[in-house]
């Protein structure tokens, strides 16, 4: 092997860890509020900065997630193959990667953003990385509903680098993934669930069985696809939003039901990839109504 791929799957590892997929959802809704700051285009060199600074916390924060939960991630399917579940990276270097890029965020951030979007990043990471991670994963089955405000603060973020506030709009969008992020979750702990039992941790599929689970994530459907109508009601969007989340939420009602009442692990698994497209497309309606009203 040469020098040089030994370099590249290096790169590759450290990539890994910033859970890349998660962290591109993530900067993408605070891109969306970026946007939704003002009725105009914002300055696009706040936008590049504040995305890079965004984008180098979150990456820091799942490397810290990566760090803690790495015997339960060499446990589990799905994660086994992560660069710390495989040994592949040292807790020092881990530490050393995650202080690394994390302080270039802040640093990216206070100096070329705001102090307000650098202190809010930051509780971000802390919420994520260590109230999450280490107290509250491992210690309640709520733990995604109660850990879920850390992961639905990006449009927060977004908000604030424009416009060094952050108002009620802004919340809305926060209060938005917050309500996604259950059944989100929950439906790939369902199918998961194997794999959770492994882990030891206390997942809800685990501790109060499929049943109950179903029935949760139909709930919080409900309420997610009515808390998408905020929006609407308080004149932050048009009828094209309207339309969109009402057609969205619509299929999103499905799935759940699905799981609810004719529950299989297919049903599942789309309802779980349906969540991601469904979150994305509901931003990006957001963002194409703001601009046709403006």
């Amino acid at each position: 092997m040469t020098s040089l791929t030994i370099e590249s799957n290096r790169i590759a590892q450290y990539w890994a860890l910033t859970k890349p997929r998660v962290t591109q959802l993530a900067v993408f809704c605070a891109v969306i509020g970026m946007f939704l700051a003002t009725p105009g285009l914002p300055d696009w060199q706040v936008v590049v900065a504040a995305t890079v600074g965004i984008w180098l916390l979150a990456g820091a924060a799942f490397a810290v997630n990566c760090l803690v939960e790495r015997e339960i991630d060499s446990r589990m399917a799905r994660t086994a193959r992560r660069p710390m579940a495989r040994g592949e990276i040292t807790v020092p270097q881990t530490l050393l990667f995650s202080g690394v890029i994390g302080g270039l965020g802040m640093w990216v951030l206070y100096s070329l953003v705001n102090p307000l979007t650098m202190w809010l990043t930051f509780a971000t990471f802390v919420g994520y990385a260590v109230i999450y991670t280490i107290i509250l994963k491992p210690a309640t089955p709520q733990n995604i509903v109660i850990g879920g405000l850390s992961g639905a603060m990006p449009p927060a973020l977004g908000w604030a680098a424009i416009a060094n506030d952050v108002p009620m709009q802004a919340w809305i969008l926060v209060m938005i993934i917050f309500v996604w992020t259950p059944p989100h979750f929950w439906a790939l702990a369902l199918y998961r669930r194997d794999d959770y039992a492994k882990s030891g941790l206390p997942m809800l599929p685990i501790t109060h069985g499929l049943k109950f689970t179903q029935f949760h994530i139909w709930l919080y459907t409900i309420v997610l696809v009515a808390t998408t109508m905020l929006p609407f009601i308080v004149r932050m969007s048009g009828l094209i939003y309207l339309v969109s989340a009402s057609l969205l939420g619509i299929v999103f009602l499905w799935y759940a039901w699905r799981i609810y009442q004719h529950y299989t692990d297919l049903i599942a698994r789309k309802a779980f990839t349906y969540s991601i497209i469904y979150l994305s497309l509901l931003f990006a309606a957001l963002l194409v109504d703001h601009y046709l009203m403006f």
